[in-house]
């Protein structure tokens, strides 16, 4: 091979590293965050100030939502869900406190109860 070719590829190969290493990017540090389903059917949202989380239904189309908050050990890797909230049929969000920490990564996850698809964040952790 020409050495011009050898500084193509290795000008590919780093290229490829950077954009695998910028994809792998570690969790968002922890802010307000948000889903929404689509249609404007309701979202859940993690409210940073207080550690608290709420689902709201904002359509009167005979199906409430449900939003889930899964957690996952930083070390072991284990988790799964720890906290399950629901709304619709009733007037406000509802709404619960959970302590987010730098020990474990979460994400939040809604869905319409007409659909069963699941829409999610991306992990975060405080």
């Amino acid at each position: 091979m020409t050495r011009s070719k050898l500084s193509r590829l290795a000008a590919i190969g780093a290229a490829t590293l950077a954009v695998i290493g910028g994809s792998a990017a570690p969790a968002s540090a922890l802010s307000d965050k948000i889903v929404y389903l689509p249609g404007g059917r309701g979202y859940i949202k993690f409210h940073d100030d207080g550690d608290v989380f709420s689902v709201c239904d904002t359509k009167a189309d005979g199906h409430g939502v449900v939003g889930r908050l899964w957690e996952v050990n930083s070390i072991t890797h284990n988790g799964g869900t720890v906290l399950i909230l629901t709304d619709g049929g009733d007037s406000g969000c509802g709404k619960k406190g959970y302590n987010v920490d730098d020990l474990h990564h979460y994400s939040m996850d809604i869905s319409w109860n007409g659909d069963g698809i699941w829409y999610s964040s991306e992990w975060f952790n405080e």
